[in-house]
């Protein structure tokens, strides 16, 4: 990491600050010499579907954040991660060691840990389908037509694993006419990639549409053992849209998609070096580098590694999806949507001491993760008079299995092949989900300037898990097909639970104006429990009677709508959220044995505040201001964990450490600024003109504070400069991201201690890129 990166960001504000007040002035004398009228756009009308109808984003009683496909693509944004950057209180990142796999935390509640069978605390929908497992959750900003992101439970309408918030990708009707377009990006780190869509008509009613986008970058980094690159794309998504409308009242539409990334693992960077004790003789690399005498050092690159586990990796995501709808009246709405998906990920493992010795590595079987789910929902929407609202059921079968190998070399050498008394803890389960809900949510118009909002939704969730784990002497167990007997089994079970839930949702809108929109609500939360798929049954014993679920009670004021003649939309909103028995998951080196100790703990309870600020301005003269501040004041009033008891049995034990933990992946502050400029005649088109600062303050990695990889206050500046042609048919953009070319880590991983090799991992956000776009469209 730099040093000093909290002056950096102080300095980057403050550079930004009086960046933003040149150019407000600027466009402040521009809108005076304007000629009246001109400049003067209102700012857009946002049209929603957050509560599963079309709205206004302003009598939406909703604190949510709305990207259009359009600002996307003026800001250079690639994938979902983008998000991140202009949306206040939400972290959404590339998960540790991976390229493909999702974080997302919204106002403090998420999940860091992809574990198969550890549910999501923020809800993934593509339309109406829910995306269960974070792998190849990275979604590409792909033939869509905009991005909501709901924040605070969403239990009522959307329910599943959707404590924290939801995020929807939208995708547009396919036209009546005849559509394609074509767009190629080239950029630094021989970026080349490659997007085609379309649509056509087939006959009356019958239309076909499909997109596919190619991506390759060679990697920020190189692993200096084996020559890989670290950081690189190699990936291909596609999507097949076939809709028909047989009658004016009905409408099908059949959609299937499928991702298969086959990008590098990512190592991450060694924090640490590694303990003398592990040190080597002079060696020369398998890729030609001399290494001197002792350990192998920590590299000045955050990029670049010494680990020795091959990074070959492919995740394949697909899906088929089935919606209909029959508009029965003009008041009467009935939608289906049927879907099917699957997930398989297949690896050669993780480096957790990121050097080639096996002093703590992860060896995965052929398939590391693997899952599928089947859907069905039921929706009846209505709109009569003073009533609006949906009502539905929805039904989930999914499975998810996976298995890996955790290698201690305990006193290796670090060279491979070294005389060593090495240890395989072997870790294998599976867990299938039935969940059945039953939901509606309705809106009353009391008086005409008074709206009622009630709704509930009751939750059913059946779980059965498969848990087994193992210790084994020497390199290997059969969970990665390894033959090998075990000398201590530690778990192995199958136990089923069932998890039920009401969760209501009650709000009251006052219509200030017309314009202007107030609003008070409160929202329950839940997710259910579960089984620790790398639960320690010798250790702690607990693990096989399963965690149990977690909810959320919310309180949100808020205030949105239109001033100066429709030239600000603006939204405001004031949360206070009681966090119950909340699911953290971590992984513990055992202090009273030997491996590894995993848990996934109902730590206790919490205490969430936060306030959030959108608003977007037209200044005039083409200029326009961005701007989102997020505050989240998160602190636990409970910790309930699970430290050394010193002898066993049991090994550990239950006690309360909420003054020595905190909320990971949520800093206090966040928000970002940008300031943009369109022009109507330049070279015979449109020019748009984009530059943007975000920022983060201090956050941890961990709930327990890891000094050596938590990640302080730090900031991003982003520009980008788009010519669309006077036809629309032409766009060239010349894109760049992290122009300050900040380090900043997304991940970590923390096993600290002689035995371990000091494993201390941190893994690091994209370094500053560069790149051109060329599309044309017709």
């Amino acid at each position: 990491m730099k040093k000093g990166t909290g002056s950096c960001l102080r300095a980057n504000l403050m550079s930004c600050a009086a960046l933003a007040g040149l150019l407000a002035t600027a466009a402040a004398q521009a809108q005076e010499s304007a000629p009246a009228g001109e400049g003067e756009r209102a700012v857009d009308t946002i049209v929603v579907t957050a509560r599963r109808r079309e709205e206004s984003l302003i009598d939406v009683p909703v604190a949510m954040t709305v990207q259009s496909a359009e600002a996307l693509d003026l800001s250079g944004a690639t994938d979902i991660t983008a998000l991140q950057r202009n949306t206040p209180n939400l972290t959404l990142q590339v998960a540790r060691a991976t390229n493909s796999t999702l974080t997302a935390f919204i106002r403090g509640i998420g999940q860091q840990d992809p574990l198969w069978g550890f549910e999501p605390g923020i809800g993934l929908y593509i339309d109406d389908v829910y995306v269960a497992r974070p792998q190849g959750a990275i979604l590409d900003i792909l033939d869509i037509e905009r991005v909501e992101v709901l924040r605070g439970p969403q239990g009522t309408l959307y329910g599943r694993n959707t404590i924290g918030g939801a995020i929807k990708f939208v995708t547009a009707r396919l036209d009546d006419q005849p559509t394609f377009s074509v767009r190629t990006n080239l950029g630094e780190y021989n970026q080349r990639d490659l997007i085609v869509s379309g649509s056509a008509p087939l006959s009356d009613g019958l239309r076909v549409g499909g997109a596919l986008g190619v991506y390759r970058r060679d990697g920020y980094g190189t692993n200096l053992w084996n020559g890989a690159d670290i950081g690189n794309r190699e990936s291909f998504s596609a999507r097949l849209t076939v809709e028909f409308e047989p009658a004016p009242d009905w409408f099908f539409r059949l959609t299937a998609d499928r991702l298969d990334d086959d990008s590098n693992a990512n190592p991450g960077h060694r924090e640490l070096p590694v303990p003398a004790a592990f040190g080597a003789p002079p060696i020369t690399t398998p890729f030609g580098i001399d290494v001197p005498a002792g350990a192998f050092p920590v590299t000045d690159d955050v990029y670049d590694s010494w680990a020795g586990v091959d990074e070959t990796n492919e995740v394949i995501n697909q899906g088929v999806s089935l919606t209909g709808e029959w508009t029965i009246s003009d008041h009467l709405t009935f939608k289906t949507v049927t879907a099917w998906r699957d997930g398989e990920t297949h690896g050669e493992g993780i480096d957790f001491d990121g050097t080639p010795a096996p002093i703590l590595d992860v060896l995965a079987p052929e398939t590391v993760y693997d899952d599928d789910q089947f859907s069905q929902e039921f929706q009846l929407l209505f709109d009569h008079d003073r009533w609006r609202g949906v009502a539905g059921v929805y039904y989930l079968d999914a499975y998810a299995s996976g298995g890996y190998d955790t290698v201690l070399g305990i006193g290796a050498a670090a060279i491979p092949g070294s005389p060593t008394p090495n240890f395989t803890q072997g870790t294998s389960g599976h867990v299938d989900t039935t969940s059945l809900a039953v939901f509606g949510e309705f809106d009353f118009d009391l008086a005409d300037r008074w709206t009622l909002t009630l709704g509930g939704r009751w939750t059913r969730d059946e779980k059965t898990g498969r848990v087994f784990k193992a210790n084994y002497l020497g390199l290997g167990s059969p969970v990665s097909g390894t033959p090998n007997t075990p000398i201590q089994i530690l778990t192995d079970y199958t136990a089923e639970r069932a998890f039920e839930e009401f969760t209501p949702r009650i709000g009251l809108s006052y219509r200030i104006s017309d314009t202007l929109n107030a609003y008070v609500s409160y929202g329950r939360g839940f997710k259910s429990g579960g089984f620790d798929m790398r639960g320690d049954a010798a250790a702690t014993p607990a693990t096989m009677d399963g965690y149990d679920p977690e909810t959320v009670d919310s309180l949100e004021i808020g205030l949105k709508g239109y001033l100066f003649d429709d030239r600000v939309r603006f939204s405001a909103a004031m949360f206070n959220a009681s966090y119950d028995g909340q699911q953290v998951t971590s992984q513990q080196v055992n202090t009273v044995g030997t491996g590894l100790v995993s848990f996934i703990d109902n730590v206790g309870s919490s205490t969430i505040r936060g306030a959030e600020l959108e608003a977007q301005a037209r200044l005039g003269g083409g200029f326009s201001l961005d701007l989102a501040l997020g505050y989240v004041d998160a602190a636990f009033d409970e910790y309930l964990a699970y430290v050394p008891n010193g002898s066993p049995p049991p090994a550990y034990v239950l006690a309360d450490v909420s003054d020595a933990r905190q909320f990971q992946n949520t800093p206090d502050w966040n928000g970002s600024l940008a300031l943009s400029h369109h022009s109507d005649d330049v070279i015979g088109g449109m020019l748009d003109l984009r530059a943007a600062v975000s920022w983060r303050s201090d956050s941890s990695m961990f709930e327990t504070p890891a000094p050596e990889i938590d990640q302080p206050g730090y900031s991003l500046v982003d520009a980008s400069a788009v010519w669309t042609s006077g036809s629309g048919r032409w766009r060239a953009g010349l894109h760049a991201r992290n122009l300050t070319d900040e380090r900043y880590r997304t991940g970590g991983y923390y096993f600290p201690g002689l035995a371990y090799g000091d494993s201390i991992i941190g893994f690091y956000g994209p370094p500053r890129t560069v790149f051109a776009s060329l599309e044309y469209r017709y």
